[in-house]
């Protein structure tokens, strides 16, 4: 029995050993980092420039917000059948032409800001967009932190114009351009957890900076509820192409997500992601991931996930804005009910915009 007992521990021993030779770090040259590859080690310094100078040390504001913007409309500039480069950096190399599309209205603002970071390094736009997104998600509590693989090379040519979904589209049409780029609706469903963390700044030109939910600092599920609740009220001017109104004043409601959470083929999927945060943490994860490598071959590229930030923990838990009940509530599941949900016992207030940078 000793000796079968000395026999299992040499074994575990040895294992051990062989875990911790395949796990061997490298030194990186700035002298503090550490890395799996020796590859990454050039992303270290990036990552310092992106959080100092690009989201104002860390928080999860304007520019991360944009920036997860532009990480889904360069990738999704993608089609088997209509061209596009995906996740290439097409959107930057090629500024002058895919910012000129109507769905890519503003966002020259933040291409211009990852330029200028981008020419101080050695990564190309395309890398750069995605890390940039990864970091910039990881910044808000709750979020999942999110993989990054690094290896695209400079983009081609521009992606085709009408690729990238607008606010005023059809489910039926939305679910057929993130079908044709390979995403499920599910999927999409997914993907929309970014507008926890987002805001509109060209919805309604007369209140940019207008976030989609009440907690635009929060990555938690509040959109997948509070886009549920019954609208009342324009926060702005009313009228704009793409927009419906929302249930509270100071927050923004898109048109494709008040239709994506009342359609049958999708607001199950919607109602489900509404009070499980360890769900949405794990489907934007996988989407976000997919998103990242459209019209790449992962096999040639080098995972350095580790180079991302872990993000806090979220303190919150779902609930209904203050003075809302389950009444006001719009039920699309056909299948199940709303999950019970816990009201916020603060005042009933407006929500503040998200000042644009």
């Amino acid at each position: 029995m000793a000796f079968k007992h000395l026999s299992t521990l040499f074994i575990l021993g040895a294992i051990q050993i062989a875990s911790a030779a395949l796990t061997k770090r490298v030194a990186c040259p700035d002298g503090k980092n550490t890395a799996t590859n020796a590859a990454c080690c050039v992303l270290f310094p990036i990552l310092e420039d992106i959080q100092t100078n690009l989201f104002d040390g860390g928080e999860c504001g304007e520019e991360v917000h944009e920036s997860i913007r532009l990480t889904f409309h360069d990738a999704i500039g993608f089609s088997p059948t209509k061209g596009g480069g995906g996740a290439d950096g097409s959107i930057i190399t090629f500024d002058e032409i895919e910012t000129a599309f109507h769905a890519n209205g503003g966002i020259d603002d933040i291409v211009d800001l990852q330029k200028g970071i981008i020419a101080k390094h050695n990564i190309t736009p395309g890398d750069f967009i995605q890390f940039a997104g990864a970091i910039g998600v990881g910044n808000c509590p709750g979020a999942p932190r999110l993989d990054f693989f690094l290896g695209r090379p400079v983009a081609k040519a521009a992606s085709p114009d009408l690729l990238v979904p607008e606010p005023f589209d059809t489910v039926t049409d939305i679910l057929a351009r993130m079908g044709d780029a390979g995403f499920s609706p599910a999927e999409v469903v997914a993907l929309l957890a970014s507008h926890s963390v987002a805001a509109a700044d060209h919805v309604d030109p007369s209140i940019p900076g207008t976030p989609f939910d009440s907690t635009p600092g929060l990555f938690d599920t509040q959109v997948f509820i509070e886009v549920q609740l019954r609208g009342t009220v324009f926060p702005g001017t009313g009228g704009n192409q793409g927009e419906v109104e929302s249930p509270l004043l100071g927050e923004i409601r898109l048109q494709s997500d008040h239709n994506l959470a009342r359609d049958s083929r999708t607001a199950c999927e919607w109602q489900s992601l509404a009070n499980n945060q360890a769900k949405m943490q794990a489907e934007f994860k996988a989407a976000m991931l997919k998103m990242s490598l459209l019209g790449q071959n992962k096999a040639n590229m080098v995972d350095c996930s580790e180079v991302i930030p872990v993000p806090k923990a979220l303190t919150t838990k779902p609930h209904l804005p203050a003075g809302f009940s389950p009444s006001q509530i719009e039920q699309a599941c056909a299948s199940s009910a709303f999950p019970a949900l816990t009201a916020d016992p603060g005042p009933v207030t407006s929500v503040a915009p998200v000042p644009p940078s």
